[in-house]
């Protein structure tokens, strides 16, 4: 009896694990198939284009690369989950206290007087092409090469999308029409579109090539208008002068007007009261993924311990700095909340970390090709560097293999580097030690970059003397490409290991070739200047004592006159002090004309003391 009981109960047992290993089986291939989405995934309707991309990138380097990816987020985690579970065995009141003293103390940090927008064009490039091609209109067309860098809203719909493989793309959309890039034509528009911009906030914060930041509030009072007007009134006058259309966000600070620009698209705008209960309301139902600075794999480690929408981090307080670290603690509460940064400023006024380049390129494997192209990297750097003004401490390699596997090497040289020659041969080093450790190494990515940088600007000593300082055309001017930097500038939410994008590695195939120029839109371009009546002349005065003109301010021509007699009188006193040694010297001659002198008077020389040393100077 007791055999058979063994023999019915066995089979049962094999078939609920059979059951379990499907489920997980089932689970890992619905995760791998979400995350290969990549940005449509927050987009509702996406079940067969899913099946389609899983399909077609399936067998491809990429998707190995995906795959293994997705099982090592799975493992951690199932990490992730163990350790909450010890988390909920223990007293945690300490940890909800600080969470809620946390909260207080952001809460009081809350600006509600400013009007911050988000402008974004709607598929720029896509629509700067339209403008040559109007029989495009109603077509499914995308711009990019390998890899599709935008695509207009009709190809869209059949689940086309930035970063993904051209070849993937034609799976989703046959018809699909795919243009070559052309920035000369972008970036000129993009100008147009900072022109008018410049109207509104001289100082806004370019994002990238097609979208910025607007400090409205000063605008607003000016012309007695309502935020949502002026909005209306810039987006009208955008498509009337460069007709392309931008959708905008109306908000009360940077990281909410970004998340409300995207609430209308495409060509509208989405206003969200500044007030702190509409606020919260729209937070708390925000799913974490519409959120700039979370991507995939932070979000499916939010889903896994319960939060899926920003209302959720509130129940999860006192595990998620245990859980997720001191940093991405913070930044949940601040997305909890519903907190931003307010300050808006150009671009080029934030300070550079760092300076880089990189650039795709058909699979090589040949050393010597190789070198070229480090060697053109460093060439590419220098002329960055120099746009850039400055030096780099610290000297970065990033390159990416075939397999789809980025790999990072620094070096910090003993000196500050710029010079290609110095680039190239500090990094030759770090390529040469990737080849011993990789053999028959293969990339499909190459990148240098220089951190812990050094001013190379040179000190203006005009202004000591009373001169006005010589202007210096800013870097990174809009003819000469501008310069490639690491963080965007004024990037709301990011953090350093969950970079927004991050997750979208495009889905190549074998055979896809990827050329992507140097050109990727977030290169710093100074803003425009505001078009204004040309100055009176300037009344200037003249300084009595050094005869300079000065500007006719009673207060700043009375310190620069304090400022010239102090100088005098340190010059004077040189003066008078160098004289005075000279006339002493003379009366009393050199010692040895006062030894010939006094041996002349027939007075013996006085004795030398031998415990007096010789002193000698020079």
């Amino acid at each position: 009896m007791t055999m058979t009981t063994e023999a019915q109960t066995t089979p049962d047992r094999k078939s609920v694990d059979a059951e379990e290993f499907g489920v997980n089986a089932a689970t890992e291939h619905a995760s791998l198939k979400y995350s290969l989405l990549g940005p449509s995934l927050t987009k509702a309707g996406q079940d067969s284009v899913s099946e389609i991309i899983y399909n077609a990138s399936k067998g491809s380097k990429f998707f190995n690369h995906e795959e293994a990816r997705d099982k090592s987020l799975t493992a951690k985690i199932d990490s992730i989950l163990a350790k909450k579970r010890q988390l909920e065995a223990r007293d945690l009141s300490r940890e909800l206290r600080a969470a809620d003293n946390l909260l207080a103390e952001l809460e009081l940090s809350r600006d509600l007087t400013q009007h911050i927008v988000h402008i974004d064009c709607d598929a720029f490039y896509a629509a700067v092409e339209q403008l040559d091609r109007p029989e495009l209109k109603d077509l499914p067309f995308a711009v990019g090469g390998g890899v599709l860098t935008t695509c207009n809203y009709v190809a869209r719909t059949f689940g086309c999308r930035s970063g993904m493989a051209a070849f993937v793309a034609k799976k989703l959309c046959p018809q699909l029409i795919i243009l070559p890039l052309n920035f000369d034509k972008y970036n000129a528009k993009a100008a147009e579109v900072r022109e008018i911009l410049a109207d509104y906030d001289p100082r806004f914060e370019s994002a990238s090539i097609d979208e910025a930041y607007l400090n409205i509030t000063e605008y607003c009072a000016e012309h007695d208008m309502d935020p949502a007007d002026v909005v209306s009134q810039l987006r009208r006058e955008i498509h009337q002068k460069t007709h392309v259309t931008v959708s905008a966000g109306i908000a009360a600070n940077a990281r909410l007007a970004k998340i409300c620009s995207n609430m209308n698209k495409p060509n509208g705008q989405f206003v969200l009261p500044r007030e702190r209960t509409a606020i919260m309301a729209f937070m708390r139902d925000l799913p974490c993924r519409k959120v700039n600075g979370v991507g995939r794999v932070l979000e499916r480690e939010l889903a896994s311990v319960g939060i899926k929408t920003c209302g959720d981090i509130y129940a999860q307080r006192q595990y998620l700095a245990q859980l997720f670290g001191q940093k991405t603690y913070e930044f949940l509460l601040r997305c909890y909340l519903g907190l931003g940064r307010t300050h808006i400023q150009p671009a080029d006024e934030y300070e550079r970390k760092s300076v880089g380049t990189e650039s795709t390129f058909r699979e090589m494997s040949d050393p010597d090709q190789l070198r070229r192209k480090l060697r053109q990297t460093a060439e590419e750097l220098e002329a960055d560097l120099r746009r850039a003004e400055c030096k780099g401490r610290t000297l970065c390699l990033k390159v990416k293999l075939h397999t789809f596997e980025v790999l990072t090497r620094q070096v910090v040289p003993p000196k500050a580097v710029h010079l290609a020659d110095d680039l190239y041969s500090y990094s030759l080093p770090m390529l040469a030690k990737l080849e011993q450790e990789i053999p028959g190494l293969t990339l499909r990515l190459m990148g240098l970059r220089c951190t812990h940088l050094v001013s190379t600007k040179k000190p203006d000593a005009r202004a000591f003397f009373g001169l006005r300082p010589q202007k210096h055309e800013s870097a990174g001017s809009l003819e000469d490409g501008g310069v490639v930097v690491s963080e965007s500038a004024g990037g709301e939410g990011k953090l350093p290991d969950e970079e927004v994008g991050s997750d979208h590695c495009p889905a190549s195939g074998e055979a896809s070739v990827i050329t992507s120029p140097r050109q990727h839109g977030k290169e710093i371009v100074p803003n425009p200047p505001r078009e204004q009546a040309p100055p009176p002349e300037e009344e200037l005065w003249d300084c009595p004592v050094c005869a300079r003109p000065q500007p006719a301010d009673e207060r700043r021509f009375n310190e620069h006159i304090d400022l010239c007699l102090s100088r005098r009188a340190i010059r004077d006193t040189v003066q008078q002090d160098a004289a005075g040694h000279q006339q002493q010297q003379h009366e009393n001659g050199t010692p040895e004309m006062r030894r010939v002198r006094e041996r002349k008077r027939g007075r013996p020389p006085a004795p030398i003391d031998p415990r007096q040393k010789k002193l000698c100077f020079g």
